[in-house]
């Protein structure tokens, strides 16, 4: 799972560099709210990191290994070199943060493909969307504040909530299940409490826990 891990620590990472980005293009009004909010998200997921087991729970098909690294230093490379000539060949320094969610949406692509992994092809494909829109918005010569809501926290939102998506729920039907486990079996009041306590588990938890329970 140290793939899955280190994709999830960066995805986080660029989520909270994107909305820190986005956010000072907007009024002070609202650019303090964004940074507290996407830094205390950052902390929190770098907090229940240990817990990462992920919506996935099977490893990528793939171990990347050290490759991992460099596929993701490949993407860092291209977009400082995208973002330079943004500003200094087309003199549009604006387009430098859509280039910058163009090459991370080329990321999550490839490493949807690596591991075999849809979820990250359709996060993929909405920062894809979120860099065309600040691509014609910096090119057409719109607002700052209106580029970086686009290129910058719209992406950083969704890429900080794909993670905490990924990590959450898991563990609470993980968890479901290893209490159900743990009454005992039989007759006694113990399994008549365990039994009560099992009903009073939403259905969809309820369902979780039997699939995986009959394999």
């Amino acid at each position: 799972m140290a793939d899955d891990r280190t994709a999830r620590l960066l995805v986080a990472g660029l989520g909270l560099v994107f909305v820190q980005t986005g956010a000072g293009t907007m009024p002070t009004t609202a650019e303090i709210p964004l940074r507290v909010v996407s830094v205390a998200a950052f902390l929190a997921l770098v907090g229940v990191g240990r817990r990462w087991g992920g919506r996935e729970e099977t490893p990528p098909k793939r171990d990347l290994g050290r490759n991992h690294w460099y596929l993701a230093g490949s993407a860092g490379a291209a977009a400082l070199l995208g973002a330079w000539a943004a500003d200094q060949l087309l003199h549009t320094p604006q387009a430098a943060g859509p280039w910058v969610a163009v090459v991370v949406g080329a990321y999550l692509f490839v490493l949807a493909a690596l591991w075999e992994r849809p979820a990250l092809r359709l996060l993929g494909g909405a920062m894809a969307l979120c860099a065309v829109a600040g691509l014609v918005l910096a090119f057409g010569g719109a607002s700052a504040a209106a580029v970086g809501t686009a290129a910058g926290i719209v992406p950083g939102a969704l890429l900080l909530g794909t993670v905490w998506w990924w990590s959450a729920r898991p563990r609470r039907e993980a968890g479901a299940h290893h209490h159900l486990k743990a009454q005992p079996s039989g007759g006694g009041p113990g399994a008549s409490a365990g039994r009560r306590r099992a009903r009073r588990l939403p259905a969809a938890t309820r369902a979780a826990v039997s699939r995986r329970a009959s394999r």
